[in-house]
């Protein structure tokens, strides 16, 4: 472990000499730039990958291979590449056709690198770069996943001080929600792989309920509004499951849904859950959660102060979020909530049957 602190302090020193651009940036804002038409008419075809699970699964053998010659736990390195992934703007996905986290040019080749656009590792480094080369082809490109991973393995391990993983990840994202979220994803990689993939309808089925598909329709308790998703009306305490693998964002009080629960799920997709009699036992913000899961009860509770009950029928309001980093927007759940009533359920009381 000695030699791994050394190679942390040298790679902080040699990002410190000129951090404000050398500083790994957002996916939204990089300044990479297409390399040579030399290397790229046959190397961009061979690693752009599109924007898919499927692509970082493909990614899984090169993020271990660089947790393990770091000491950094795989999940992490996979964490950061998901989140900068579904938060890249269009624009910066154009410039970068390859999944995952992308450096500046000017970091990658180096602040007085007359050629920005350097593959070669010797000058790269001869002038401070980031870049280097993963896989022993003799080449520095950002768009390999082999050097690009290794190069943000770099990064955190030498950003990180003292196991203090969280500076390097706000050094590279700069933003709390970031933050918050990479963690997430990497708790939900480490208990269920990188593919945390299931779905169920949040009802239990067994239960008498139906569905009204009244996305979009107004409202106007608490001013003019629409309705953020889709009512399915049941009896008080009918089951509130999970309808994929997630984590609690928010649990609590909200004056409009009353007792209500929000899920994250590892694409950024967020599920509420309004109008609950009570919580599961055991359930509490930062809990991992899979599909099935009991999260809670239905009930008719909101539209007030705390504890503001009955001033409806009994219903789960289910609402689904897309959040792309700096904008997040509801849609109608309908198609989805088709699909997953087709599925079989598995109903699960984990807190229950461990007490």
């Amino acid at each position: 472990m000695t030699v791994n602190r050394r190679r942390k302090r040298t790679v902080c020193i040699a990002c410190s000499a000129f951090a404000a651009f050398c500083l790994p940036v957002q996916p939204w804002t990089s300044l990479f730039s297409a390399s040579p038409a030399a290397a790229s008419s046959v190397l961009t075809k061979v690693y752009a990958a599109a924007a898919s699970e499927s692509a970082q699964v493909k990614l899984l053998p090169v993020y271990k291979k660089a947790a393990e010659e770091h000491d950094l736990p795989w999940a992490l390195l996979a964490a950061v590449d998901r989140y900068a992934e579904l938060t890249e703007s269009k624009t910066n996905a154009k410039a970068n056709p390859w999944y995952g986290f992308a450096f500046q040019s000017a970091a990658w080749a180096g602040l007085d690198n007359p050629n920005t656009d350097d593959v070669n590792p010797s000058t790269i480094r001869l002038f401070h770069g980031l870049g280097r080369d993963g896989n022993g082809d003799g080449l520095a490109l950002q768009w390999d996943p082999a050097d690009r991973i290794m190069v943000l393995a770099d990064w955190i391990d030498g950003m990180s001080g003292e196991e203090d993983a969280e500076t390097a990840i706000w050094d590279l994202f700069q933003d709390p929600v970031a933050m918050d979220r990479v963690f997430a994803f990497e708790k939900l990689f480490e208990k269920y792989g990188i593919n945390p993939n299931g779905h169920c309808f949040p009802i239990a089925k067994r239960y008498n309920y139906s569905v009204k598909h009244s996305f979009g329709a107004g409202r106007s308790y608490g001013g003019r509004r629409i309705h953020e998703g889709v009512d399915i009306f049941a009896g008080y305490g009918t089951p509130v499951l999970a309808c994929s693998y997630g984590y609690v964002e928010l649990i609590g009080w909200n004056r409009f849904g009353g007792w209500r629960i929000g899920i994250r799920d590892a694409n950024n997709v967020y599920y509420y859950y309004a109008h609950l009699s009570s919580f599961a036992k055991g359930v509490r913000q930062g809990e991992l959660v899979e599909p099935g899961e009991v999260l809670g009860y239905v009930g008719s509770s909101g539209y007030g102060p705390p504890g503001t009950s009955g001033k409806f029928p009994p219903h789960l309001h289910f609402g689904m979020y897309r959040d792309t980093g700096s904008n997040e927007w509801a849609y109608s759940p309908s198609s989805q909530l088709a699909q997953w009533e087709r599925l079989p359920q598995k109903i699960k009381y984990p807190k229950q049957q461990n007490s």
